[in-house]
């Protein structure tokens, strides 16, 4: 299911900010032991000129909005850092 939802996610992302950059890791190995250990655990990192101008805050709720339906159809932790070409 991992790699099936890091396409999912990479999709999403492509179709909604068009990035210059993008790298989605499941992390779902570093959360041994964990409640919900080895499911859903992903990081994002995107680079997208659509985050130019606008806060940490706002890029984040943009990549949301992106993966709207996913965050309960698999996703259960997601860390993002998101820049503009120019950060």
């Amino acid at each position: 299911m991992s790699a099936a939802m890091v396409g999912q996610i990479r999709e999403r992302l492509v179709a909604a900010l068009a990035p210059t950059e993008l790298e989605v890791l499941d992390e779902g190995h570093k959360h041994a032991g964990h409640t919900n250990a080895g499911k859903g655990h992903f990081h994002v990192r995107i680079v997208s000129a659509a985050f130019a101008g606008v806060l940490p805050i706002k890029r984040h709720r943009m990549v949301y909005a992106a993966l709207d339906g996913l965050m309960d159809q698999g996703i259960h932790a997601l860390s993002i850092d998101a820049r503009a070409p120019s950060s």
